[in-house]
């Protein structure tokens, strides 16, 4: 991970931020559009510049694991061990808001989600600026996620974002795991960069899984049944199911492309080979939908990758990508 920031670049930051101006900031998980969490006008210009529901909460990003109190009340100690065993990183913890905690990154809820970051760059922002930042995914709402610097400049006018911080591609790829702590009741409600099975570990018991708000019975980022998606129409499915599209779609002078994980020497389309193991996709997968959607395809068919605990994240972000799944 690049660790490639200057003295200068982190002091203008801070400086654009406590006057209540967006930075885009670099994480693991993907690029976030941060702005002071303390200041209602700041994240209101998030919303602003992503097209963003004024109801659909974001993440306050903290330094650590001491600031929680600062923000969120009534903690269970089960959000303590999350903390210890998995922050700095990309887990986001759901609690009981502190009365101070503004509306506009609560969605008017009575809770806050919390996560403290834990690549080099931001981590530092955060420590030097004592606060909380409020960073959604810097790119316009229901998007592909940005994981280079270069994508939120593709996303965004320098008059919305003076400055991006530039931290390198992001290692993990995906956002974060989101774990209700609400009531001492540990709920997964969006799988990401820490598995289930390590929650499970830590928390010594099994955890409840919610895959939209609804079932959630809170609103939190990434829930929507449509998200994360290219701007040229994705199908997902089997290789037979694609395969058959394919045919179609070429028959009627469509351009398509194949998303697979083994290229396939007897096929006439354009392939894109995807990577045969969880953390490399997860690594990829944005940034090669992102490129594709820049080529003129009128399509984009992705074969499903394999089931499995190690690919739930994988399969959340591309079943709310997909305009279509074919079984």
């Amino acid at each position: 991970m690049s660790t490639d920031f200057t003295t200068p670049d982190l002091s203008a930051a801070l400086a654009l931020l406590r006057a209540g101006e967006l930075v885009g900031i670099p994480t693991e998980t993907v690029y976030g559009l941060a702005a002071d969490a303390s200041q209602p006008a700041a994240v209101a210009k998030i919303f602003a510049a992503k097209g963003r529901p004024n109801d659909h909460p974001v993440i306050v990003h903290i330094a650590g694991i001491e600031q929680l109190s600062d923000w969120a009340q009534n903690i269970p100690e089960s959000a303590y061990q999350l903390a210890n065993a998995f922050w700095p990183g990309p887990l986001t913890l759901i609690l009981e808001r502190q009365a101070h905690v503004s509306d506009s990154v609560t969605g008017g809820q009575n809770t806050v989600g919390l996560r403290a970051p834990a690549h080099p760059i931001t981590h530092e922002l955060l420590r030097q600026f004592g606060g909380g930042l409020a960073a959604p995914s810097a790119n316009q709402f229901g998007h592909v996620s940005p994981t280079t610097a270069e994508h939120v400049r593709h996303e965004f006018t320098p008059e919305q974002v003076s400055l991006i911080l530039d931290g390198g591609a992001c290692q993990v790829g995906v956002e974060s795991t989101i774990v209700s702590l609400v009531g001492g009741v540990a709920k997964l409600l969006r799988p990401g960069g820490i598995s289930r099975a390590a929650i499970e570990t830590v928390l010594n018991s099994a955890i409840e899984h919610h895959t939209d708000q609804h079932s959630a019975q809170q609103r939190v980022s990434g829930l929507l049944d449509s998200h994360y998606a290219p701007r040229t129409p994705l199908i997902t499915g089997s290789l037979a199911a694609i395969l058959k599209i394919a045919n179609e779609k070429q028959q009627a002078n469509n351009k398509v492309v194949l998303l697979t994980q083994e290229k396939h020497t007897d096929l006439s389309y354009p392939q894109q080979k995807m990577p045969d193991e969880p953390t490399a996709y997860a690594q990829s997968i944005y940034a090669t939908l992102r490129t594709l959607d820049q080529q003129g395809f009128d399509l984009l068919l992705l074969e499903t990758p394999p089931e499995g605990a190690e690919w739930l994240a994988i399969h959340d972000r591309l079943n709310r990508a997909a305009q279509q799944k074919l079984v």
